[in-house]
């Protein structure tokens, strides 16, 4: 796929649109802010509270980075174009093969976390109001309404998600207001433990905290929404990202404060699902109305991350598969998309940290190493006419070392060579 020809603005059929970017700072913020960061307690308890925090504002800053590195690159190339295009035309056929594959398993392997999670989530919400349905019929039906929400279109999931986000927002800080309130200085600093051994933890965070940053796949999504407009693309990047990082130190702090970090051993011994989790924050806090209100915001948080994460999904594959965009091609590429994480679902309903860790070994390749190389070829090939990412050819060094000191973490801790606080 050649490139086309640049503008030096947007184009008018994106200024004719105008699309808000407030709904774009959304879709990134939501598909980051999900079912995923109910497995980064349980995961860091052994780097426990300073030590997490560190490493996230590092991810962020490496994550995002990278993100800007795929729109520095994808403004080369037509609105729609996606990892598949770019790749291809940039790094050759056989790295495209190679970062497709990566694509196609982070994405759907997170699609198949969320149906895992919004299972598990339904079932504990209707439980608490005594009302039997399980993880499976719950996972599946939602699935079916978050397919006919991407069906219908990018604004669609843009609207939605806007909706279903300042909900999330609303309940985030009427349950954790609860649970700040509740945080004990002695837990939260692990001041009765009498360790100081929690270095030795780090690597096997790292992983997780990239994929909990995962927002890669919506990038060329904005710029089909927005036009060739990098600077309300980095404006959507920068804002839905800041607003993940504050939620999570927020959630680090009130999870770390409220529950000892002797207790994450058993959490993660029951799976640490996300019900696992709620029932250790209410048994701890013995608030109904605490535990309610967690109920109600892991709800909002599986949606929001999952119409994110399968909308860029849904819009790679349309790509890659040459499905157009009409209601029959969009109804193809939405059963190329949920059908076969919606079996795995079914076959394996509890398998969302398992899956969370396993898209942090793809996610190294297309999400960090791969848009670190498509800047490096695309200033060589085009010269960033529309936008380029600061920080030069360090800067690309950076996310490069990133990418692959996640993918050797990731490596070393399914060797069982990491030390794992369980």
């Amino acid at each position: 796929m050649r490139a086309t020809s640049l503008a030096s603005s947007p184009s008018p059929a994106a200024l004719e649109r105008s699309p808000s970017v407030l709904g774009g700072a959304m879709i990134i913020g939501g598909t980051i802010v999900g079912a995923g960061m109910f497995s980064l307690p349980v995961v860091m308890s052994g780097l426990w509270f300073y030590g997490s925090v560190a490493v996230l504002v590092f991810a962020w800053f490496c994550t995002l980075h990278s993100g800007l590195m795929i729109l520095e690159a994808n403004l080369n190339y037509h609105e729609g174009a996606s990892f598949s295009t770019i790749t291809r035309d940039l790094l050759g056929r056989t790295w495209n093969r190679i970062n497709g594959l990566s694509i196609v398993f982070v994405l759907y392997t997170l699609t198949y976390a969320y149906i895992s999670a919004s299972g598990s989530v339904i079932h504990h919400t209707l439980q608490s109001m005594g009302v039997s349905l399980s993880p499976r019929a719950g996972g599946l039906g939602f699935t079916v309404l978050v397919a006919f929400i991407v069906w219908l279109s990018t604004s669609a999931v843009s609207r939605m998600t806007t909706v279903v986000f300042g909900a999330k927002i609303l309940a985030f800080f009427l349950t954790f207001g609860g649970l700040l309130g509740h945080v004990q200085p002695a837990t939260l600093f692990d001041l009765n433990s009498g360790t100081t051994s929690y270095w030795p933890y780090l690597l096997v965070t790292l992983p997780f905290c990239l994929t909990s940053f995962g927002f890669h796949g919506n990038v060329p999504s904005l710029m089909k929404h927005f036009g060739k407009d990098p600077k309300r693309i980095r404006a959507c990047l920068l804002g839905g990202t800041l607003i993940a990082l504050g939620l999570y130190l927020v959630w680090m702090l009130c999870s770390m404060g409220n529950i000892e970090r002797e207790a994450f051993k058993g959490i993660a011994q029951r799976g640490g699902n996300i019900d696992v989790l709620i029932s250790a924050l209410g048994s701890r806090l013995d608030s109904a109305n605490v535990d309610l209100l967690l109920n109600f915001f892991s709800n909002f948080a599986v949606a929001c991350s999952f119409l994110g994460v399968t909308l860029g999904l849904f819009d790679y594959l349309a790509d890659v598969l040459g499905f157009d965009d009409r209601p029959m091609g969009r109804l193809r590429t939405a059963a190329a998309t949920f059908l076969p994480p919606m079996l795995c679902g079914f076959l394996w309903p509890e398998g969302f940290i398992h899956a969370i860790g396993f898209a942090g070994l793809a996610a190294t390749l297309w999400a960090v190493i791969t848009p670190a190389l498509l800047a490096r070829a695309s200033r060589k090939r085009f010269g960033s006419p529309l936008y380029r990412v600061w920080g030069g050819t360090p800067m690309i060094a950076l996310v490069l070392f990133f990418g692959v000191i996640c993918a050797v973490a990731h490596l070393l801790f399914n060797l069982d060579l990491l030390p794992v606080w369980r």
